[in-house]
Order: structure tokens, then C-alpha cells, then sequence
């Protein structure tokens, strides 16, 4: 396939995004452990009333997990996670503007998301398994595809990522889940040397595939501190964005972000870069 420039639509649930500009997806954690914001939100009160506040700020998407990914991370179990998230998700269903995704790699976390209203099945084990791909194709919600896989220091990030690409969307694909609901998620800080994190984002149109949008979510990541002399994680709002504006140039599509209102107004930036660019 060729390599994308900028697709024009993603269909999530029974919405379609038109993707003519960057669209922001914000983090919501109701985790008492992840890596930047563990525990603020970990109660009711707090995980709705943050998700308003994204919506206010001008996120596009509400992306809410209830397990931290961190590395060195403590799995939990799928029963563990869905009592975390189904209180916002109950409290929210029907309130919120905007299309509400779903962080988990179990198929039945993700499944009763989607029966409180979620239209979007964010896995980091990049719909690895069977099952959550039969239950997207029967939501027909959108699907983010991470890639997840360790790679050697040696390994071309870009080469491995289309070829993980092409084998992940045709088992997708096969398994029923229209080829409209893919995005695809390079995966940064999963698997990969430092060096490979910082080529994702300077080499981001390499790796676009086909006409599927893309998604950069790097907020606050290590790759983020060691370039700028490793401050506290909340504190990598400015490192964020040169990593995030750097991907939208090369063909990013959605950036996941912790700090929505940084975010939004880089993104435009960016935006009416590549506007003036045509």
C-alpha cells in the first residue's frame, strides 16, 4: 500500500470524524498507579467531573483506562478493572458530547464499555486477541491498533511497524471489523530503545500506512524526559508537544494527550502549518 497523507474520516460506533484537522483524544486514568497521574481521579466525583473539564477544554475524544500500562506495571484483573471504570462510564453514558474510548485489552472490559456507550476499543496489545476483535465487528466501534511488540536495538522501527500494520489490519479485517473503524498507534515507550522512540516521531510519515488515520500518544513518556533532563512527568508538558507537533507534521492525525488546552492550541498551530503548506 502507499504510504497516507492525511485520511479524511474515521468511523466510530455511529459516528463518522472527519479528519481535516488534529483531533484530541484526553486522557482520563482512574488508576491509583499510573505513571503521571495516578490516583487524581481515581474516584467517581473526580473521573466526571475531569471529563467535563477535558470536554470544556476542547478535547475531542474522552479516552478513559482503568489500569496503568506504565512499564513495571501490575496487571490487575478484568473484573478489578471494570469496577474502576463503570461508575464515570454509567455516570457519563448519554452526557457527554464527545465519542468516549475505552483503554483495555480485555475483550469483556471492552464489551460492556461499549454497552454503557463507548465507541472506541483502545488496546495496547494491538487487538491481539480474537475476542476483541469479534466484539469490535459486532459494535462496529472504532479500533486503535498498538503496536506492542519488543524490538531489537537494531530493528528499523518504521519497517517493523508497517509490516505489523499490514499482518494486524488483515486479521482484523478477516474477523469481520470494517476497514472504515481502523487507526493505528506506533506504540511509543512500548518495546522500543530511545532512539526508536525519537525515530517515530522524526521519521512519522514513514510509517503511515495505507489510508488508516494515525495516532501519537507519547504525553509524558519517557522518551519525553530523557531528552529534556527528566523532570517530574507533569512537568513534560512542553516536551510533549515539540514530540506531538513533530508527528502531526509527518502525518498524525489524533494525538492522546494528559494536557488538553496545551495540546489543542499546538495542534492548531500545526494544523494552519500544514494548510499554508498546500
Amino acid at each position: 500500500m502507499s504510504v497516507a497523507t492525511r485520511p479524511k474520516q474515521w468511523r466510530i460506533g455511529g459516528r463518522t470524524l472527519t479528519l481535516d484537522r488534529t483531533y484530541i483524544m484526553g486522557i482520563l486514568n482512574v488508576t491509583p498507579d499510573s505513571f503521571s497521574d495516578g490516583g487524581q481521579y481515581s474516584s467517581v466525583e473526580r473521573a466526571v467531573a475531569r471529563a467535563y473539564e477535558m470536554q470544556q477544554q476542547g478535547a475531542d475524544i474522552l479516552d478513559i483506562g482503568g489500569q496503568s500500562t506504565r512499564p513495571g506495571h501490575t496487571p490487575i484483573s478484568a473484573d478489578e478493572e471494570w469496577l474502576r471504570i463503570q461508575p464515570a462510564l454509567k455516570t457519563l453514558f448519554g452526557k457527554l458530547h464527545i465519542p468516549i474510548s475505552v483503554d483495555t485489552y480485555y475483550p469483556e472490559v471492552a464489551r460492556k464499555a461499549a454497552g454503557l456507550g463507548v465507541e472506541i476499543f483502545n488496546d495496547v496489545t494491538g487487538f491481539r486477541d480474537p475476542l476483541m476483535r469479534k466484539y469490535a465487528a459486532e459494535h462496529g466501534v472504532g479500533c486503535v491498533i498498538m503496536h506492542d511488540l519488543p524490538l531489537d536495538e537494531s530493528d528499523d522501527v518504521c519497517a517493523a511497524l508497517r509490516a505489523f500494520y499490514e499482518t494486524r489490519t488483515d486479521e482484523c479485517i478477516a474477523d469481520g471489523i470494517a476497514p472504515a473503524c481502523l487507526c493505528l498507534d506506533p506504540g511509543v515507550g512500548f518495546g522500543k530503545s530511545y532512539e526508536q522512540n525519537l525515530q517515530i516521531a522524526a521519521r512519522f510519515r514513514e510509517q503511515c500506512f495505507g489510508d488508516y488515520p494515525m495516532l501519537a500518544a507519547a504525553s509524558r513518556k519517557r522518551v519525553i524526559g530523557m531528552s529534556c533532563g527528566n523532570p517530574p512527568a507533569e512537568q513534560r508538558i512542553s516536551g510533549t508537544i515539540a514530540y506531538h507537533t513533530a508527528c502531526i507534521l509527518g502525518g498524525a492525525n489524533l494525538i492522546r494527550v494528559h494536557d488538553v488546552p496545551e495540546a489543542v492550541q499546538a495542534a492548531q498551530v500545526a494544523d494552519a502549518i500544514l494548510r499554508s503548506h498546500k
